[in-house]
């Protein structure tokens, strides 16, 4: 790691979960530089195709420029073949992306297709492995606590937002990297979804 890397590294927590017709994902806000809280409002979630969702650990320019090049790939994917890539030709596509070029981040790829809602781990050098549910960067040991207690194969929508939203709260508790709110968007067969404030307030009483 450089010097340049071990400055604007950030802290980060990141949340994929498989429900019964589709995913939800999600992210906090909180971006740091080393114990110095540098932003409250970074976007760690992006849609990159009307069913796939990307989110992002590691430095910011890494994560913003793969986005933009996601975004254009699964765009135009859907121009030549007339339908939306596979979740698993998207992680796919991203480790091998990593691969040709590393980037200090650690990413998830969640979505719907044809055989459901998915989600998968892609590390920075390219390493691509799929899951039920799936949490990265620095809050994630504090989110797997609640993922492996709460997670059920098949569960619903409703209950999915709220195993998130606990999960993002746990690990703006106890991470110092982490915090600040959060995004949290659902994935199905009717595309995608971002919650908005009023429902993500709504959702965190309810946890």
């Amino acid at each position: 790691m450089d010097a340049e890397m071990a400055t604007v590294k950030t802290g980060t927590s990141t949340i994929g979960i498989c429900f019964s017709d589709g995913v939800v994902v999600g992210a906090d806000h909180r971006a740091t530089m080393g114990h110095f809280v540098a932003n409250k409002s970074v976007q760690k979630l992006f849609k990159i195709a009307d069913n796939l969702a990307l989110t992002t650990a590691g430095l910011v320019g890494h994560a913003q420029s793969l986005s933009r090049t996601l975004a254009a790939e699964m765009n135009l994917f859907q121009l030549k073949r007339g339908r939306n890539m596979t979740v698993k030709g998207a992680a796919t596509l991203t480790a091998n992306i990593l691969v040709g070029r590393p980037h200090w981040v650690q990413l998830l790829i969640a979505g719907y297709d044809d055989e459901g809602g998915h989600v998968y781990s892609i590390d920075s050098a390219g390493g691509s492995i799929p899951d039920d549910y799936c949490a990265t960067g620095s809050g994630s040991p504090y989110m797997y606590g609640v993922l492996e207690d709460q997670f059920k194969q098949n569960m619903s929508e409703k209950d999915a937002l709220k195993v998130a939203a606990k999960a993002l709260l746990a690990s703006a508790q106890r991470d110092a990297a982490s915090g600040n709110g959060m995004d949290l968007a659902v994935i199905t067969k009717s595309g995608f979804r971002l919650l908005d404030e009023a429902q993500i307030t709504a959702l965190i009483a309810q946890c």
